[in-house]
């Protein structure tokens, strides 16, 4: 057990140290760290890939425990479907290669994700017209106040849009759920699932909702994110970011009718709600992309959106906590301003806030 500078755990690459800080490599150790954290009423951060988490430059004031369980087993069931269990603190990527590999699809799409397989059904973890939500068959984690290992299966876990009953019981990062395992269902072959987002359908030359190679899928996916700096790079400060800092905003309809008719809308499952771009909303409220560069900004340029698209905060090498949250402030602030919509964090603020 060592004192932790936080910010090398994260991608973003910002965060004091932690008070206590120590690494669980197998499940057992996970859960007897976990308890002895809980019996000393300690507080408690759980950290996987860092992906996902803005720490404060004040750090952690309590056991910081990094998940680094590893682990991946496919079962075919019958029927053209397998069965994946990952160990929560199976690299994502590695994980959705290996799927591939072994002839299964269906998580394609989410290929590049920085994090770790834990941390997906959390934040319902998505992109390119995919979530893992389509995917997973049961979360086995440790109930911090039962004292007890749990499933849930996939209607338990109560997705919505980047949200979950997992997410929804975590504090300040420290949540009530710690994930222990993840299985997900797949099906066997080298076709993908329906493509379901435009732009990767053009990529690939088929129409919305229909199919390519799996393998196809992957490697224009990877292609796309790594042109909007969204696979990290060590030689590439676009990527020092926690992905998509703003979620796109779900509003009623009368507000949706509010915005130009060019602001792109997309239906929901809920009656009478709408979901926005986030992307449209910035880039219409006037901020570009390297909004923040410049020294008089308030970070001297040490913070910025992404030179490639104006979802991530970016770390352009030197920047604090308080930095990043100056530039999500400015544009949060700008967009509420200008169209009367405020944009939601999307990654976990630990002891900090907008």
């Amino acid at each position: 057990m060592t004192r932790m500078p936080l910010a090398s755990l994260t991608t973003a690459r910002v965060g004091g140290p932690a008070s206590r800080y120590l690494e669980a490599e197998t499940e057992d150790e996970l859960i007897i760290a976990i308890r002895a954290a809980d019996e000393a009423r300690e507080p408690l951060l759980i950290i996987g890939g860092g992906s996902n988490l803005l720490i404060s430059d004040e750090g952690f004031d309590g056991a910081v425990i990094r998940i680094a369980t590893r682990g991946l087993q496919i079962t075919r069931t019958g029927g053209g479907q397998a069965v994946l269990r990952a160990e929560a603190g199976q690299p994502w990527d590695e994980l959705v290669a290996y799927t591939l590999a072994e002839g299964c699809s269906g998580l394609e799409a989410l290929s590049g994700i920085p994090g770790l397989a834990g941390a997906t059904p959390v934040q319902n973890v998505g992109a390119y017209g995919a979530d893992v939500s389509q995917s997973i068959r049961l979360v086995r984690a440790w109930d911090r106040t039962e004292r007890t290992v749990v499933e849930f299966s996939n209607a338990a876990l109560e997705f919505g849009y980047r949200d979950s009953l997992l997410k929804r019981s975590t504090v300040n990062g420290s949540p009530r759920y710690v994930v222990l395992s993840v299985e997900f269902v797949l099906t066997e072959g080298h076709t993908s699932a329906p493509v379901r987002y435009a732009e990767l359908a053009r990529a690939l030359g088929v129409g919305i909702g229909e199919s390519a190679d799996a393998v196809d899928v992957r490697r224009e996916v990877l292609r796309l994110r790594a042109g909007k700096g969204m696979v990290l790079d060590a030689s590439d400060p676009d990527t020092y970011s926690t992905g998509s800092f703003f979620t796109n905003p779900i509003v009623d309809a009368e507000t949706a009718d509010r915005l130009p008719e060019d602001a792109p809308r997309y239906p929901v499952e809920e009656p009478g709600r709408v979901k926005l771009s986030a992307a449209w909303l910035i880039s219409h409220a006037g901020f570009r992309k390297g909004f923040g560069l410049a020294p008089e900004d308030g970070t001297g340029g040490r913070a910025s959106l992404s030179t490639k698209h104006t979802l991530a905060v970016t770390n352009r090498g030197t920047a604090s906590a308080g930095d990043l949250l100056a530039v999500a402030r400015a544009v949060a602030d700008g967009v509420e301003k200008s169209f009367g919509i405020r944009l939601h964090p999307e990654p976990v603020l630990v002891n900090c806030s907008l």
